[in-house]
């Protein structure tokens, strides 16, 4: 498994989240993202709209939504 990525492009990471389940809600200075659960809750994320983000932004954000790290990294490598 390769390493987290520094500086993501938001694109890169919001195609990745596409792949795990997010869906675009709402873009403005934040992007909301949401995931519709199989036991019919939702799981809401937000991102900052920056043009990258840090690892430690994205790590935040994905330990918030319940998103593995691993899940995470095999979406954004297949890219």
């Amino acid at each position: 498994m390769s390493k987290f990525p520094v500086d993501a492009s938001i694109d890169q990471v919001i195609r990745a989240l596409e792949l795990i389940g997010f869906v675009v809600v709402r873009r403005g200075n934040h992007i909301a993202l949401q995931r519709d659960n199989e036991n019919g809750t939702s799981t809401p994320m937000t991102l900052p709209n920056h043009r990258n983000l840090k690892s430690s932004t994205l790590r935040h954000a994905l330990t918030h939504a319940n998103v593995t790290r691993e899940d995470f990294l095999t979406a954004y490598e297949t890219l």
